[in-house]
């Protein structure tokens, strides 16, 4: 690296001429940038520099890279993958080329993995934009045939509107749209008004023995084909009779030691360490932990509250002590970004059911900001209106990975894991079956039932043979 080079950060007085950049352009080469990538990382990098004029980077902490960060993809619309780029040759300036201490520490993965935007179907938002006229599937059956889309279209958009008056979630809605489309194309009916329980129970057995589904696969169908009898055509389904079921037996869930979600936490970067430690400590699911906004968190009770989680059911759960300093930090970083995006013209987040045109100045609000947003502003993918939306829920799924493997543990464990560990946690330390079901949410206490099965394995209260001799 030349003196030149060198010197032109120690003063920021002088010129970034030509020549300083070419040097650059052979030390991004050096720490293997592909020669069809330098131009662009070099670009990028003159772009964040022209940002400040009057400062020296090696001044610069996280601060004026957030911002800049902010400010930059919000007015360029930038693609997931060039967002990446800009953050890597922001990356490599500091880690690489100055050095600075700071930025080793700094995690630069959560800001690249949690720059995805939300899909125009994704459950956050699907609800208030989806047309429930083109709600079809288009991938079965197999061949698609689109005659049957349009014959049996009156009728799954019958089931949209009557799943939409009574709130369900938007997986629901997707799961038995698919489910009922699939029973009318089996059947073929000119008259869908005259199936009945006989033509159910002879789908059911298909299922069961053509297509060798699970049990819980063939319980959805039949709940989602018993909601069209029930709810949508008000033509009771009754006793469909003995039918052959599913023959795979439910599958105890995966669930770890404590001893192993430490060793899996510490393979994880700080935010979504936080995270993760939110799911375990009050046995969130993933989408609960994503979504949680800012008013969720309440110091004083030592409590999180959420929110519409599944079958739109509220809930409370503990906040763990150990990560309350962590949430107050990750709070106030959110004022500060939230600060910022009203300065540029921004700050609004997204409101379901209608609440902003019952409160249009909610969604500028920071008690309404996501808790864990996303690095970048993005164009809602329906309306385009420029908002920051919480983390996109891959990035926590891959990293949780990652950090399984990293862990050395060989359990399929993934995001879900760590509900699953928390409900046979609070079991092991003695709490009640009822105790658990209301923290998890469920319904009823028979689902809850499942992590006792967990718990009485030969392992944990009989004393192997093996070690009496």
């Amino acid at each position: 690296m030349s003196s030149h080079y060198q010197s032109s950060y120690s003063n920021p007085q002088t010129p970034y001429d030509q020549n300083f950049w070419d040097n650059y352009a052979l030390f991004l080469a050096k720490q293997g940038v592909e020669k069809k990538y330098l131009s662009w990382y070099v670009l990028r990098t003159k772009q964040y520099v022209a940002n400040y004029p009057d400062t020296s980077v090696r001044d610069h902490t996280h601060k004026q890279v957030e911002a800049y960060l902010d400010n930059f993809s919000a007015k360029h619309s930038l693609k997931r993958w060039q967002f990446i780029q800009v953050v890597d040759a922001i990356q490599t300036l500091f880690c690489l080329a100055l050095k600075l201490p700071w930025a080793q520490d700094y995690d630069w993965d959560y800001l690249k993995g949690s720059a995805k935007t939300l899909e125009p179907d994704h459950p956050t938002i699907a609800r208030d934009y989806s047309d429930a006229l083109v709600s079809l599937p288009e991938y079965e059956p197999q061949p698609y045939d689109p005659e049957a889309k349009q014959k049996y279209q009156p009728i799954i958009a019958d089931v949209i509107k009557t799943i939409r008056t009574k709130n369900y979630s938007i997986r629901t809605e997707k799961t038995y749209v698919h489910w009922v489309f699939r029973f009318l194309v089996f059947h073929k009916p000119d008259d869908a008004m005259a199936l009945g329980a006989d033509e159910v129970r002879i789908y059911l057995e298909y299922l069961a023995i053509k297509r060798n589904v699970s049990v819980s696969t063939q319980k959805q169908a039949l709940n989602a084909l018993a909601f069209l009898f029930n709810k949508v055509w008000e033509k009771p389904l009754g006793n469909i009779g003995a039918f052959i079921g599913a023959k795979r037996p439910r599958k105890l869930p995966v669930v770890l030691s404590k001893n192993e979600v430490k060793r899996v936490l510490d393979q994880l970067g700080e935010k979504h360490q936080l995270m993760a430690g939110i799911m375990y400590g009050g046995g969130l699911r993933l989408m609960e932990c994503v979504t949680l906004r800012i008013q969720d968190v309440d110091f004083e009770y030592n409590q999180l509250v959420i929110r519409n989680g599944k079958g739109f059911k509220d809930r409370i759960v503990p906040l763990p002590k150990r990560y309350q300093d962590r949430i107050r930090q990750q709070i106030q970083f959110v004022k500060d970004q939230h600060a910022r995006d009203i300065e540029n013209g921004y700050g609004e987040v997204y409101l379901p059911d209608a609440l902003a045109r019952k409160y249009p100045n909610a969604p500028f609000e920071l008690r309404w900001q996501y808790l864990f947003p996303s690095t970048r502003i993005g164009a809602d993918p329906r309306t385009g209106v420029l908002r920051r939306h919480h983390l996109h829920e891959t990035s926590l799924q891959k990293s949780i990975r990652r950090a399984v493997k990293k862990a050395g543990i060989i359990k399929r464990a993934t995001s879900h894991t760590f509900r699953h560990s928390f409900a046979t946690h609070l079991l092991e330390a003695g709490y009640d079956i009822r105790t658990v079901q209301e923290l998890l949410g469920h319904s009823d206490v028979s689902t809850t039932m499942i992590y006792t099965h967990v718990l009485n394995t030969p392992g944990l209260n009989v004393q192997s043979p093996a070690d009496l001799i």
